[in-house]
C-alpha cells in the first residue's frame, strides 16, 4: 500500500478565522463551548474538550465554485492547537457510523462510482486503493451521518 496522508486544514487558514476572516459565506465564525461530544477541529484532528471555546464556520475545501465544491458546517478549537502531523488514521475519525470517501480528479471534480461509505478500521486501505488510479489527486473524508467535510487524504 502506498504512504497517505491525512491533511488538516492548513494554520494560516485555521489562525485567519480564529481572527475574524470571513468563512465560505463571507461571514466570521461563531464562537461556542464545546459539550465534548462528537465535535471534532479539522487542524488537530480530535475532539475539541469539553468547556473549550469553538468555533463554527461554513468550509468549503475547493479552490473555486463550481457544482461539485461542496460547502457545509466545520468546527475548530477556539484556542490553538497542533495541526494534526501523524501517518496513522487520526483521532477524530472513530465514528462507528463510518466515513463517506470520495476520490476527484485534478479539477476538483467528483469521480463518480469512488464513494463509499467505509469503517474506521478501513480509511487508509480504501483511500490507498482510490489513489493508485491516475486520475485520482485527492480523497475527501465526509461523516456518514452528517456529510460534513471531515479531512483530506493524498
Amino acid at each position: 500500500m502506498n504512504k497517505i496522508t491525512y491533511t488538516p486544514l492548513a494554520t494560516d487558514y485555521v489562525e485567519a478565522m480564529r481572527n475574524g476572516a470571513p468563512d465560505a459565506y463571507g461571514l466570521p465564525a461563531e464562537h461556542a463551548t464545546s459539550d465534548g461530544t462528537g465535535l471534532p477541529c479539522r487542524h488537530c484532528l480530535d475532539d475539541i474538550p469539553a468547556g473549550a471555546d469553538m468555533l463554527i464556520l461554513a468550509h468549503r475545501p475547493f479552490e473555486a465554485l463550481q457544482p461539485y465544491a461542496e460547502t457545509g458546517p466545520i468546527f475548530l478549537c477556539g484556542d490553538a492547537c497542533v495541526a494534526y502531523a501523524g501517518d496513522a488514521v487520526p483521532p477524530v475519525l472513530s465514528s462507528r457510523a463510518g466515513y463517506l470517501l470520495k476520490g476527484y480528479t485534478a479539477d476538483e471534480r467528483i469521480r463518480y462510482g469512488t464513494g463509499k461509505i467505509v469503517a474506521p478500521a478501513d480509511l487508509s486501505e480504501y483511500a490507498a486503493e482510490l489513489l493508485a488510479r491516475d486520475e485520482i489527486a485527492f480523497v475527501d473524508v465526509r461523516s456518514a451521518s452528517n456529510n460534513c467535510f471531515m479531512t483530506r487524504i493524498t
